[in-house]
């Protein structure tokens, strides 16, 4: 079925704004939005009551289309009469408000595109989500035809009889491509939408879609960098001795690697020049800070974490200098599966073999990091699978089983890396150094880890190297780093039995 052509009424709203500059966003979010300038030139925004995704509120709508193809057990199923009902009462809220329009497309390869428009109330959430998706040229915009309409009305709280028993809602119609969101501020949902229709969409036209951020070497290596919210995508992925695809959504078709996205969202708790510079200098005039404190000066404090841990920066991806234009790339050399061992008991670097690369691809363990989800406080141990799951509508041996083919067929190398703790779980061990986990990456790609003594683990199994340049030999064997060896024993033992016990699900 075709979308209605004006499935939110806006023919007849008197209020709308039609892909206003991003200077006029800026100016309507300090004068309406109660957000704030900062001394940096970015625009500071809170998102109220939730500061991080509402996974309870993810709803997709079961029909002909998606019946039997949704991943039911990960996706709440809502009826189309439910969906209709809640679309009439949503445009009754948004006739009473101003919106704004903004039309963007999702996908960098134009033979994958889509074109998504968005309508929404907050100019905080317009000024995200035009610099986070690929923004249209001039000429594009005057011929655009949308494939997909989205209306976000956040600040709209539902009550349990409007059909989902929450007060918010995050749902899409793949029959009508509507979606709709409300109660809920946090603006990352709006991109999330859009990544969950396009791994809806893509594999079924032979595309891997992909929770991971990408880059590229001086001679063309490309480089995929899977992960969860907090376990160092957008960090690692923005290295100055290589160019940034993207840092979060990619696609993986036979021509290569695109970026499903136009901008970055990275997580900014404790953000440095010192340690992130590319990141640190992105926040500047055209970029939006999302429950970031500020001072009375305008200076962000990125050590706040008053309102949320979540805290973080959006901004388009030519704020990162090195970024590539289009944001495409070629096929992988180099696959990193980035997990946040709160355990502490992972290897920081370890090579994997096909069946180890498809076992950790299915498990995706990892552990939520505090504020990336409503409720979650400290970190959780988590197995999501394809690291990816809450955004997942079709069975997780979808996409694994195109990452295999994938791998074998490209000659992909694969490295599981731990950016989480050493020396004892977290509150006892630290979390790995930054610097270490870059230095070992580099090596990785360049192949210096190849000719490097590689040890296997005896719990895990893993191939890991004894040595690395930059990063001393102790870290690279967690054992080595607790003060009780027999504690950290047990500890690995424990993981590995969850791990096993997780995977036999896919078995």
């Amino acid at each position: 079925m075709m979308p209605s052509s004006d499935p939110f009424r806006l023919a007849s709203h008197p209020q709308v704004k039609r892909n206003p500059s991003i200077e006029e966003l800026s100016a309507l979010a300090l004068a309406y939005d109660d957000d704030r300038l900062t001394d940096t030139g970015a625009i500071a925004a809170y998102s109220g009551k939730y500061t991080g995704r509402v996974p309870a509120a993810k709803f997709t709508v079961q029909d002909e289309v998606t019946e039997a193809h949704v991943w039911w057990d990960n996706n709440h199923a809502l009826s189309p009469e439910t969906f209709e009902r809640l679309r009439v009462r949503l445009c009754e809220y948004a006739a009473q408000r101003p919106l704004f329009v903004i039309d963007t497309f999702a996908g960098a390869d134009p033979k994958y595109r889509i074109a998504v428009r968005f309508v929404v109330e907050r100019p905080y959430h317009a000024f995200f989500i035009r610099q986070l998706l690929i923004r249209p040229t001039p000429a594009e915009l005057e011929s655009f035809m949308p494939d997909w309409h989205i209306l976000d009305v956040g600040r709209l709280s539902l009550a349990p009889s409007d059909g989902t028993g929450l007060d918010a809602l995050v749902g899409l119609d793949f029959l009508r491509r509507l979606g709709l969101i409300a109660g809920t501020q946090y603006a990352g949902e709006m991109k999330k939408s859009v990544f969950t229709i396009m791994n809806f969409l893509l594999p079924r036209q032979g595309v891997l879609s992909m929770h991971c951020s990408a880059n590229v070497g001086a001679d063309g290596d490309t480089a995929l960098f899977f992960g969860l919210s907090g376990t160092g995508k957008t960090t690692l992925s923005a290295d100055p001795e290589r160019r940034l695809i993207g840092d979060d959504e990619h696609g993986w078709s036979d021509d290569g690697v695109f970026n499903i996205e136009g901008g970055c969202y990275a997580k900014c708790i404790d953000l440095s020049a010192e340690r992130e510079p590319e990141i640190f200098a992105a926040i500047r005039a055209g970029a939006i800070l999302e429950n970031v404190v500020v001072d009375p000066n305008g200076r962000p404090d990125f050590a706040d974490r008053t309102i949320t841990e979540n805290t973080r920066a959006a901004y388009p991806l030519d704020h990162i200098p090195n970024a590539l234009e289009p944001s495409v790339g070629g096929h992988p050399r180099n696959i990193v599966f980035l997990t946040c061992d709160a355990l502490g008991v992972l290897p920081p670097i370890a090579l994997l073999s096909s069946e180890q690369a498809r076992q950790q691809f299915l498990n995706g363990y990892t552990c939520k990091l505090a504020g990336t989800e409503v409720g979650v406080v400290e970190p959780q141990i988590t197995f999501s699978a394809c690291f990816g799951q809450p955004f997942l509508p079709l069975p997780p041996r979808v996409y694994g089983t195109m990452l295999a083919e994938k791998i074998e067929r490209h000659g992909a190398r694969v490295w599981l890396v731990n950016t989480g703790w050493s020396g004892g779980p977290y509150g006892t061990g630290a979390r790995i150094r930054l610097k270490y986990t870059r230095a070992m990456l580099h090596a990785a790609f360049s192949g210096q880890l190849d000719h490097v003594e590689h040890r296997t683990d005896p719990v895990f199994g893993l191939s890991v190297p004894v040595t690395c340049p930059g990063v001393p030999d102790e870290i690279l064997d967690p054992r080595r780093t607790w003060a009780e060896p027999e504690a950290y024993d047990a500890a690995a033992q424990g993981l590995k039995d969850r791990f096993d016990a997780n995977f036999r699900q896919y078995s």
